[in-house]
């Protein structure tokens, strides 16, 4: 019989998710005892019931041992992996009287595309070994090459430095010879140079005398001369300008006292101003506060008669704030009900004003003589 175990989505032991399909080839055993097993197993079962029971076991078993293993080791080792759930399984369906009698995994994928990317680490892990064998292979014929070409620089450097040996041997041979005839003619010229020098010594000692005797002539009349430019200085200019700085020093010091004199006296003119408009200050307000001390004794010795006297003299100036409104106005109708003159009207008027001051100060006019008298005769 041909089984096809299946396990969808078992994860494995690192938790990946993964689908495997198997096929199995499975018969019932042949011998005495198994085939009773078996037939005691499946008695009144049909071939498909058979399958099932068989199926299901493996499948149980497969999805066992993939919770043990990892990706790599499933996907990686098949046949390990496959021989594994055969030798597993193999007991569990023995009993029930079947022999597994091959298993193999045919499919392993998931959905996540965990396997396809262990192949592109595998793919990029031959390459990276591929790319590094070329480059391997590479610098070993660079190096090779190298070796080669520098051989050929050793031999053909060996040469050249015998050659430039033998070179440098006839050009040091040359110059010995160059030398020696320099020296000689070195030798006679130098002769010549020094009898030479010595000549132009005494010419020029000779010359050195001369110039000296001339020099400490020149410098006598160059002393002389300073000395009277030092005398001309000082007489045309270091005593005008000694007596121009004290005169400017003088004029200095001067506007400088004059300027303290004049803030001096700027001051003591702003104190005795201060002075005085304080001393009229208090003198004002010891008076205002003497009448005002005056005024308070004499309201306090005549009573009532003060303050109506006070209160007299303020009504002018109250009737004339009061008035003052009327002194832009044209001209005054007065209406009355009554048939009565105007006359009548004014005096009824001014029989009502010792009311009205005394509500607004307080003071009765009625008991002025002359207002009683006046409003008597109105009565």
């Amino acid at each position: 019989m041909t089984l096809q175990p299946r396990c969808e989505d078992v994860e494995t032991a690192e938790g990946v998710a993964l689908t495997v399909t198997g096929v199995a080839q499975v018969k019932i055993m042949t011998e005495k005892e198994l085939l009773a097993v078996a037939c005691e197993q499946f008695l009144g079962k049909n071939v498909q019931d058979v399958k099932n029971v068989v199926l299901q076991t493996l499948e149980g078993h497969l999805r066992s041992i993939l919770g043990t293993l990892t990706v790599e080791q499933i996907y990686r080792d098949r046949d390990q992996f496959a021989k594994l759930v055969r030798e597993v399984a193999a007991p569990d369906v023995g009993r029930m009287g079947i022999e597994i009698l091959s298993f193999t995994i045919k499919d392993v994928y998931d959905k996540v595309d965990y396997l396809s990317s262990l192949g592109k680490t595998q793919t990029a892990a031959v390459q990276r070994d591929a790319d590094i064998g070329v480059a391997e292979a590479e610098r070993d014929a660079g190096i090779r090459e190298a070796e080669c070409k520098k051989e050929m620089l050793d031999a053909k450097f060996m040469a050249d430095t015998k050659i430039a040996d033998s070179k440098r041997a006839f050009e040091l041979q040359k110059a010995a010879f160059t030398e020696e005839v320099n020296m000689k003619t070195a030798e006679a010229q130098l002769a010549y140079e020094l009898q030479s020098a010595r000549e132009q010594q005494k010419i020029r000692q000779e010359e050195i005398e001369i110039e000296v005797i001339q020099r400490k002539k020149q410098i006598d009349v160059e002393e002389k001369e300073i000395i009277r430019m030092e005398k001309e200085l000082i007489a045309t200019v270091k005593r005008p300008a000694e007596a121009e700085a004290y005169r400017i020093q003088q004029i200095a010091e001067g506007e400088k006292v004059k300027q303290v004199l004049i803030a001096q006296a700027e001051a003591e003119k702003i104190r005795k101003i201060g002075e005085a408009e304080a001393f009229v200050i208090e003198a004002i307000g010891v008076a205002e506060a003497e009448g005002m001390k005056l005024k308070a004794e004499a309201l306090q010795q005549y009573g009532e008669a003060a303050k109506l006297a006070l209160m007299l003299d303020a009504l002018p100036e109250i009737a004339a704030k009061v008035a003052a409104p009327l002194s832009k106005v044209d001209e005054i109708v007065i209406l009355s009900g009554e048939s009565g003159s105007t006359t009548s009207e004014l005096n009824r008027l001014l029989a009502e004003i010792p009311a009205s001051v005394r509500a607004i100060t307080g003071v009765d006019l009625t008991k002025i003589p002359l207002i009683q008298k006046a409003t008597g005769a109105q009565a």
